[in-house]
């Protein structure tokens, strides 16, 4: 396997060593951080600011490829990466680069002078250093964690923007829909509008309490526009125009929604250079590794290829992930009534049940491995989650012999790699080929 290691890797590791991976809510160290900076939160151009529990990072990728499309230079921060830290910082449409990633991470260590802070929190302060450096026409901020007390929370959006919001990181920010969303509700801000993606009905109350106390009228999808899959185009419908756009390029129904909530967020943000055609243009263009991607390079897809099967790759992780996943897979089994086989890993604090149950209809097969994470589960104890979602379910060593295994079974199956944006990341690693750019 190529060795992917890079410049900054060094600073990092370093980072993480002073700071663990550790999730500490709360915004006193970012203020402290921000202040011993410059207030780089101050400085940067209009900001679009994404929460949600899923469908987040797919939702930043149109809303860029849209402004893109548009020739606006745009920012993007996103977590977590999946090959390269270096993911999670484009700087006005590219990657940061390994020198300038590197001299950053060494000028905000230098600001924080040894004070308690987490890996997030530093690394936030780097992104926003970054991008108040460096000119742009948008900035394009996905919240970590939560919402009200993540590090991304000291940003003034110029509209806020919030994905569809289910049950995930229980042990953070709460064990019902309600407290999950007044945590996603943070990102509300008083002057920013705010976009909704459709909610469940308690999240939707959550929001509009929020909204009212901002003194903001919530736009929600179901309620003051909706977007739906029509004869395979994305229609927009606001309250003052109906919008006729092609195709989400990101596989699965559930795209079209995440897709016309991006379109939804640049209509608030309401600037002029964005237009249909560009909002076309994004929407057919846009790209996300490990979203149901199609893998047609790298010695997997190789592998696959060689014995006639697709291969797919997604790093959905929860219950609602798990059923959009599924619809997409149900429609390739529509389509040729093949088998469908689940090579899985999760963390060992995700409901795995949850998340394989909506294959059960399908009747996939689970080959369950493991990835090289602390917080990794076993892979007996997903194969045995997979058990009780009613599915049958084999514990595998590595991930090759997992795939040697579903290669071997006739009809050749669809193949899906799924449960985890750490095994989505091994697998992108194996050549660069597969690097997100």
């Amino acid at each position: 396997m190529t060795d992917h290691l890079r410049v900054h890797d060094a600073a990092l590791a370093r980072l993480q060593a002073l700071h663990p991976k550790l999730i500490d809510l709360s915004l006193d160290r970012m203020w402290r951080q921000c202040a011993a900076l410059g207030q780089p939160q101050d400085r940067l151009p209009p900001v679009i600011h994404v929460a949600g529990t899923n469908g987040k990072g797919s939702t930043v990728a149109y809303l860029r490829a849209m402004a893109e499309a548009a020739g606006l230079k745009v920012h993007v921060f996103t977590s977590p990466h999946l090959v390269r830290f270096a993911e999670r910082i484009r700087l006005a449409g590219t990657l940061i680069t390994d020198d300038h990633l590197a001299e950053v991470l060494e000028r905000v260590e230098a600001a924080n002078a040894g004070l308690p802070i987490t890996f997030f929190e530093i690394t936030t302060a780097a992104a926003l250093v970054a991008f108040a450096d460096t000119p742009a026409d948008l900035c394009i901020v996905e919240v970590g964690l939560g919402g009200v007390l993540d590090a991304t929370n000291v940003v003034t959006p110029a509209v806020s923007v919030i994905a569809p919001i289910d049950l995930d990181h229980r042990e953070f920010l709460g064990d019902t829909i309600g407290q999950i969303a007044a945590e996603k509700a943070g990102i509300i801000k008083p002057g920013a509008p705010v976009v909704s993606a459709r909610q469940w009905q308690e999240a939707e109350d959550v929001i509009d309490t929020a909204a009212a106390l901002a003194g903001i009228e919530p736009v929600m999808m179901g309620r003051e526009f909706d977007a739906w899959n029509e004869r395979g185009r994305l229609l927009v419908q606001m309250p003052d125009r109906l919008l006729d756009l092609p195709a989400p390029s990101l596989p699965g129904d559930h795209q079209f929604a995440n897709a016309g909530l991006a379109v939804a967020g640049l209509l608030a943000l309401a600037d002029p250079r964005i237009d249909e055609a560009a909002m076309a243009a994004g929407i057919a263009g846009a790209v996300w590794p490990a979203r149901f991607q199609r893998l047609t390079a790298g010695p997997l897809a190789v592998q696959a290829r060689a014995a006639g099967a697709d291969l797919w790759l997604d790093g959905g992780h929860n219950p609602h992930a798990g059923q959009a996943v599924a619809r997409a897979l149900g429609d390739l089994v529509a389509r040729d009534g093949r088998p469908v086989v689940l090579i899985s890993a999760l963390l060992a604090n995700k409901d795995a049940t949850g998340f394989f149950s909506p294959f059960a209809p399908l009747k996939a097969e689970v080959y369950a491995v493991s990835f090289a994470a602390t917080a990794a589960a076993p892979a007996a104890q997903t194969a045995a989650a997979a058990e009780l979602a009613g599915l049958r379910a084999h514990a595998c060593e590595t991930l090759q012999d997992a795939l040697a295994k579903a290669l071997a079974l006739s009809p050749v199956p669809h193949v899906l790699i799924c449960g985890s944006l750490y095994l989505a990341g091994e697998v992108l690693a194996m050549s660069e080929e597969t690097w997100p750019q």
